[in-house]
């Protein structure tokens, strides 16, 4: 069910639009799906998600920065936890609440204090910044078994490059939701996604 390791990032969806979007998603075969709390009302898209397909999809949130943003949304239902930064506290206290943590790291330094403090994975953010290169280059120093997402820059035209480097899967935003698309055109732009993955990562 959860097997391609592809988080979809809907930033800007709005409540109205989150079931028929996650619909269209897991229509696809992309079942990891983040609502970012700069969203519009992100709780409300999130916990009607959750309710609706937390049986075939993870459901959870991008852009937690507190402690308190990550326990409003475990209390909606969510179960996926997504930073663009790597807050100890923040890291912590997600997966004492029994989450997934998924912070973003650009540096050495980052990546091994956000494993310290119990990450799941690492979210390498921004990937356009750090680079297939940069990435193999921390990926030598790391545990062999960290999952690692490249996020920002990673897409279908350069998921084989990404993955030579050493990256586990992807987090995909604009490449596969831009607020005002419909359902269609994510059905559409997800599919694109799926199979340039399924072509390197199969």
């Amino acid at each position: 069910m959860l097997s391609r390791n592809i988080i979809a990032i809907l930033r800007g969806v709005t409540p109205q639009e989150a079931l028929p979007i996650s619909a269209a998603l897991i229509g696809a075969g992309v079942t990891k799906i983040e609502v970012p709390l700069n969203s519009p009302d992100p709780l409300v898209s999130i916990g009607a998600m959750v309710r609706e397909f937390a049986d075939v999809a993870l459901i959870g949130a991008g852009t937690v920065l507190t402690v308190e943003a990550m326990e409003q949304v475990r209390q909606v239902g969510g179960r996926l936890i997504v930073s663009p930064d790597a807050n100890p506290e923040v890291i912590a206290a997600t997966k004492a609440a029994g989450l997934l943590s998924y912070p973003g790291v650009m540096t050495p330094t980052e990546c091994f204090a956000a494993l310290r403090a119990g990450a799941d994975g690492l979210k390498f953010f921004p990937g356009s910044l750090i680079g297939p290169a940069g990435l193999k280059a921390i990926r030598a120093v790391l545990p062999p078994k960290t999952e690692v997402l490249a996020v920002g820059g990673a897409g279908a035209d350069n998921f084989a490059e990404w993955a030579a480097a050493g990256a586990n899967g992807f987090g995909i935003g604009t490449a596969i939701y831009q607020p005002g698309d419909s359902a269609d055109t994510v059905r559409e732009k997800a599919a694109k996604i799926v199979a340039a993955y399924d072509q390197v990562m199969a």
